[in-house]
């Protein structure tokens, strides 16, 4: 598994980066919401900060999701959104997943 952005898990034509499940509930959540803050990610996904703030980077690293860093008095505070590409990537993703389960699981 490459996990570079665009490529694909070779049985089932998934995006690798986004197919892991702390990545792919991240991205869900962010394609519902034009932004949502490192906390409620963790809060609605279950991960622990370290987890997430590995698979946050990754989709980072990527172009799928851009953070930007502030305070809100002396607290820190990271909010994520999905890039255009970020949002591209997963509608593919979606869009194949509806395409193996209409096919029954076949892919065509």
């Amino acid at each position: 598994m490459s996990g570079r952005p665009g490529s694909t898990a070779p049985a089932q034509g998934l995006d690798e980066l986004i197919h892991a499940p702390v990545r792919l509930a991240a991205t869900a959540i962010l394609a519902a919401v034009e932004e949502a803050e490192f906390t409620y990610l963790r809060d609605r996904i279950g991960a622990t900060d370290g987890n997430l703030g590995t698979h946050l980077r990754r989709l980072e690293d990527a172009g799928y999701v851009r953070a930007v860093k502030s305070f809100e008095g002396r607290k820190p505070i990271t909010r994520y959104s999905l890039t255009r590409d970020g949002r591209a990537a997963f509608r593919r993703y979606v869009d194949r997943l509806e395409t193996m389960l209409s096919a029954g699981g076949d892919g065509r």
